[in-house]
């Protein structure tokens, strides 16, 4: 099911969540200095709500910090509704934990909701569930801590949902509820973090019925996504602290405050809805605070979203797992009797935002069910992949590759170029059978030098040289429609811009696409590629060349290599949060969507993008900065400096 959006942008929706409220400014009962920073954080994110044009904003839950039980409820509550009056748009409440009480959960020593909650909600909040219309919309708010409660009005809220969805089901309708129901399985088991059986099968039932559009959760103070049936389900994170028993989720340290003040893991939602389909913006504040006072948070930063990118030639090689589900092991906090799985869907979040469509996957990824059920969830917002596998497929890769040809983009098949005359055959029924574009790579030649300056080189290369381009060119007029494309590949030591013209020339003379692979490495692996102003330039070289030469490019690598061979920097860290490179990267594909058609433009010093408009792009640094030139802060998206990027989008 396709989930691009189409028609016209109807209206926004800010979504806020977790602000966690506290009683004093600048304190909190929790131990964690982070959390004594909820009230100016939370009034940062209000008050750049209060610069967009969303038509109306909706906290899904735990606006404030201390629980009904205690006698600082009533001013943390107080304060929520100061911090929050910043807005002039309608705001939207529901029930979180802290505000109402917990799911029944046995093991925790907090209160759970009852009828003395629930009225204290009321008297400070509102009602608990209901639900409204907007236009055509249908927005549907629960207190999901309710299920499962044996409350009397847990089967009120119950009857009337039924009824509700039942009696809207011809609007588009958006369901928002704190808990999550499952956190990345619906088969995982009760946890801190989820809705128990049965209320959770009840409730999936329910959206599997009625099909709202998305459902919008909250609590885990993290981003995951799924789809139900066809509702696409999110989890959206904290303004306030990140939930830090899910920092096992990355292969380094836990970072600021054991991960809790993982800064660029915070921040809200713009829910854009369109006439058809809708997008989730997740804007990152990066623990953006404000004083109570005149003076204003800066707007948000705008960033494209692979749902409504159109340019489809630029890939990333994704080496590390994007799909990974591992074990958070008991904390002895929120929970301690039983360990969690989780996948990690921070990747997918950092490649949404940076509008980039391609991804480059080995088939193993097609052979894993989980990922492969994954595979088929990004093709609908609208990724391609770029399957590559080694050597001619087996009997049973091929049988996988006919099942699943909707997943697949193209096929790289990486061979030994020595034995290419007696794979003709082959290569030339698997293109027949398949339907696909099969794109021709290669490994080591065997003529290849082995040795340098003394040492034995045993080390891999793929990709045809651009020294070959007479050699394949020659191979393809003797073998027409053997294959759809060949893969190139350079080193770091390679321009790509004019890597970038060569295979245009060959594709222009051959027919066939070219793929150029850009390595950000050499030729040894005990080499550190980890100079991010390097990489960052190189990044952005990489997609002005494949725009304004109109040549499929993969980049390597998305997140950081550190560890092992080859060390270098990547477009996001192993957190998965944004480096240099991948504000860049998102600045480029958003300008270069807009103000299109770009043309490569060259003088003595440097290339560039020349649109209609005579409007030139490329990246440098400061010091580079041409007359009637200006640089564009790519953190901010605007001309300022105020972050000290070192590199930056220079526009003519």
């Amino acid at each position: 099911m396709k989930r691009r959006p189409s028609q016209k942008l109807a209206f926004r929706v800010s979504l806020i969540s977790d602000t966690h409220i506290n009683e004093a400014e600048d304190f909190s009962a929790s131990p964690y200095p982070a959390n004594a920073e909820a009230n100016p954080r939370a009034r940062y994110i209000f008050d750049q709500i209060k610069q967009s044009d969303s038509k109306f904003c909706i906290h899904l839950g735990d606006m404030v910090n201390p629980v009904p039980e205690l006698p600082s409820y009533d001013a943390a509550a107080e304060n929520f509704h100061s911090i929050a009056s910043r807005l002039t748009i309608p705001l939207h409440l529901m029930p979180g934990n802290h505000d109402i009480g917990d799911k029944p959960v046995t093991w925790m020593p907090a209160g759970m909701v009852n009828k003395e909650h629930i009225d204290l909600y009321r008297d400070h909040f509102g009602q608990d569930f209901f639900s409204f219309n907007y236009e055509n919309c249908h927005f549907v708010i629960i207190n999901s801590p309710l299920i499962n409660s044996g409350d009397p009005r847990e089967i009120k809220q119950a009857n009337w949902l039924e009824a509700d969805l039942k009696e809207n089901r011809s609007k588009r309708i958006f369901l928002f509820s704190h808990y999550p129901l499952y956190v990345s399985n619906p088969k995982e088991p009760e946890s801190y973090d989820n809705i128990d059986e049965p209320g959770r099968s009840w409730l999936i039932n329910l959206i599997e019925t009625y099909k709202p559009e998305a459902l919008f959760t909250a609590h885990v103070h993290n981003f995951w996504y799924d789809v139900i049936g066809e509702t696409e389900y999110y989890i959206v994170p904290s303004t306030c602290f990140v939930r830090h028993d899910y920092s096992e989720m990355y292969r380094i340290d836990g970072g600021s405050q054991q991960g809790r003040n993982d800064t660029a893991k915070l921040g809200h939602i713009t829910l854009e809805i369109y006439e058809k389909g809708h997008v989730a913006h997740y804007h990152r504040s990066f623990a953006g605070c404000l004083a109570d006072g005149p003076i204003s948070a800066p707007p948000v930063v705008k960033r494209p979203h692979v749902k409504t990118v159109d340019i489809q030639n630029i890939y990333i090689d994704m080496r590390h797992a994007w799909a990974e589900e591992l074990t958070v092991s008991p904390s002895g906090a929120v929970d301690e009797f039983r360990r969690k799985i989780a996948r990690n869907d921070y990747p997918i979040m950092a490649i949404w935002e940076m509008g980039i469509r391609g991804l480059r996957v080995p088939i193993q990824d097609l052979e894993d069910e989980k990922t492969r059920r994954r595979m088929g969830l990004m093709r609908d917002v609208g990724h391609n992949f770029h399957v590559y596998v080694y050597d001619i497929p087996t009997e049973e890769q091929i049988s996988l590759i006919r099942e699943n040809t909707d997943l697949i983009s193209q096929l790289e098949i990486v061979i030994s170029w020595d034995k290419i005359k007696e794979y003709t055959r082959v290569l030339n029924d698997l293109t027949n059978q398949f339907g696909l574009d099969i794109i021709l790579s290669r490994v080591n030649r065997k003529d290849s030098a082995k040795t340098s300056g003394g040492k034995f080189n045993h080390l891999i290369s793929h990709g045809f040289s651009l020294s070959e381009t007479g050699e394949l060119s020659n191979f393809l007029s003797d073998n027409k429609h053997l294959v759809s494309g060949v893969q190139f590949t350079i080193t770091r030591g390679d321009c790509p811009w004019k890597a970038s013209e060569v295979v245009q020339k060959f594709a222009n003379a051959t027919g066939c696409k070219p793929y150029l692979y850009v390595k950000s490495t050499e030729a040894s692996p005990a080499e550190r590629f980890d100079d991010e102003i390097s990489n960052t330039l190189r990044f952005g070289d990489i997609c002005l060349a494949a725009i304004g030469n109109n040549v499929n490019v993969i980049m390597d690598t998305f997140d950081d290599a550190d560890r092992g061979y080859f060390t270098r920097t990547g477009l996001v860290d192993r957190r998965f949060n944004p480096r240099v490179a991948s504000n860049i990267v998102s600045e480029l594909i958003q300008r270069l969507g807009m103000d299109g058609p770009w043309q490569v433009k060259k003088d003595d010093k440097t290339h560039r993008l020349i649109n209609n408009q005579n409007k030139t792009i490329r990246v440098g640094l400061e010091e580079n900065l041409n007359s009637g030139e200006k640089l564009i802060n790519p953190f901010t998206g605007r001309e300022d400096k105020t972050r000290e990027p070192s590199v930056y989008i220079i526009e003519g």
